[in-house]
């Protein structure tokens, strides 16, 4: 298992349009990798959309990822890489 924190950057959350993006980088390896997400309000396993919005990921909280699975770190810093991005969605 490889784990990274990171902190969120965009300054509306982790809200629709930034975890379709996540679950679409996520959704290849969903049937070789488990993926955990833990933040201030509980965990949950990256398989929908909605258990990611369910966790309102707010500005400024941390998560902790952790992937078990193959290529598990290459995955994981992805994933954290994306969890980070300040997103410009017009």
């Amino acid at each position: 298992m490889y784990q990274q924190t990171v902190e969120i950057r965009n300054k509306a959350g982790i809200h629709c349009r930034p975890s379709s993006v996540i679950m679409f980088a996520a959704e290849p390896y969903s049937a070789t990798h488990e993926i955990l997400i833990t933040g201030p309000r509980g965990a949950s396993k990256l398989t929908s959309i909605l258990d990611l919005l369910t966790m309102g990921l707010q500005k400024g909280e941390t998560v902790t990822i952790s992937v078990t699975g193959e290529k598990e770190e290459e995955l994981c810093k992805k994933l954290a890489e994306l969890f980070e991005t300040e997103f410009d969605f017009t």
